[in-house]
């Protein structure tokens, strides 16, 4: 049966810690000789930015004919585990016939038909970058990515069978390679939805028909501006979740939903009685005032897990559950264990209820799902084998 396989490593030298997980892939590898090996995923922290050149080479030299996709992150996961702050890397290889994959990039944009999805990762300094997303998504079959910002303190780099700086890059998949996605939220509203009435680029002038600001401040419990080392304290803990008018901001149980896209609040205007949010908003637009949340982070990010694991043994004419191959999870850079309540926390729940899956991933400066780009959520898509 198909799979794919994967390592992690940390080391000061790059090299020492690429030796290391190599090993655990050639072990892996002798398990399964007759797999034969297509494509390559590597994710490496910031530390390594620099060399991501000689890294690539490297990798081209031990596996040769393989693609390489990947980019570089603040953090990088793996099953069980995330190194953030730490020199480190991770890799899967996967077994899917070259011609159901194609790597892409600024230098060599896709050429075959339509994809049905695609695997992302971007450069956040690139111009317009939601906008080319949203192309970018218009342009698959289902009109469905995955993927994030790379984030870095050094360099910022995205590997795409070469190493680039700006614009997209990654890999397009073809309609038979079935995978399952899901987008987790990691923040929690603090007052109720309402519909933008008034604004001008950024800044939401106004709310259901009255001034933004005097609503935002009646939902975190202050009168006025008056107090200014609390207003400060609560305003800053305080984000903006935003959602297109034809999609659903609330789920069921009183959720952000996965089309909510949570931005900063960037400044208030006391003259307009304006709030300005770090995106564009239309009139339209829905909007309602959250904050971060751990117990309602972990409790999506086991939704999520849960629903995943459902379809997955949901199949139809009482058919074999599906088997995962490998997964990807990329998570905002403000997330990871020690939001979630320790080391590693956020990677354990994962592992927890999927099983010991091969998954890597990175922590991004914004995640990408659909034709959205995100703030603190986690993209979480697996692989999968269909039902024999």
């Amino acid at each position: 049966m198909s799979g794919f396989i994967a390592a992690h490593a940390t080391h000061p030298d790059w090299r020492m810690a690429l030796a290391l997980a190599a090993a655990q892939l050639d072990a892996q590898r002798a398990a399964r000789p007759g797999a034969a090996w297509t494509l390559g995923l590597v994710y490496f922290t910031d530390t390594y930015a620099p060399q991501a050149q000689a890294l690539l080479d490297e990798l081209r030299q031990r596996w040769p004919g393989l693609a390489w996709a990947g980019c570089v992150g603040v953090g990088v996961a793996a099953s069980g585990v995330e190194y953030v702050d730490e020199p480190a890397l991770v890799l899967m290889l996967c077994d899917l016939p070259r011609g159901q994959f194609e790597v892409f990039s600024g230098a060599r944009p896709l050429a075959g038909p339509a994809p049905c999805t695609a695997l992302v990762h971007a450069d956040p300094a690139t111009p317009d970058i939601a906008e080319l997303i949203t192309e970018l998504s218009a342009r698959t079959a289902s009109g469905y990515l995955f993927g994030g910002l790379a984030a870095s303190r050094t360099a910022t780099v995205t590997v795409a069978d070469g190493v680039w700086k700006g614009g997209l890059s990654g890999v397009a998949f073809t309609r038979e390679v079935a995978l399952i996605s899901r987008v987790t939220q990691g923040c929690q509203p603090v007052g109720p939805t309402r519909t933008i009435t008034r604004a001008q680029a950024n800044v939401v002038e106004a709310l259901d028909g009255e001034p933004a600001l005097p609503q935002l401040l009646q939902d975190l419990g202050l009168a006025d501006l008056a107090d200014h080392r609390a207003a400060v304290t609560k305003l800053r803990a305080t984000l903006a979740g935003l959602v297109d008018a034809s999609d659903p901001a609330l789920d069921r149980g009183g959720r952000f939903g996965a089309d909510v896209r949570v931005r900063h609040l960037v400044g208030l205007d006391p003259g307009r009685q304006a709030v300005a949010l770090a995106d564009r908003v239309e009139p339209g637009m829905r909007l309602a005032f959250c904050g971060r949340d751990v117990q309602a982070a972990r409790r999506d990010l086991v939704r999520i897990c849960a629903e995943i694991r459902d379809e997955l043994e949901s199949s139809a004419d009482a058919a074999p559950a599906r088997r995962i191959r490998g997964a990807v999870y990329v998570s905002c850079a403000g997330r990871g264990g020690g939001h979630f309540g320790g080391p590693s926390a956020e990677l354990k729940i994962v592992q927890h209820a999927l099983g010991d899956v091969p998954l890597v991933g990175f922590f991004a400066g914004g995640e990408i799902a659909r034709h959205h780009l995100y703030g603190y959520t986690g993209v979480l898509t697996v692989f999968v084998d269909e039902a024999a």
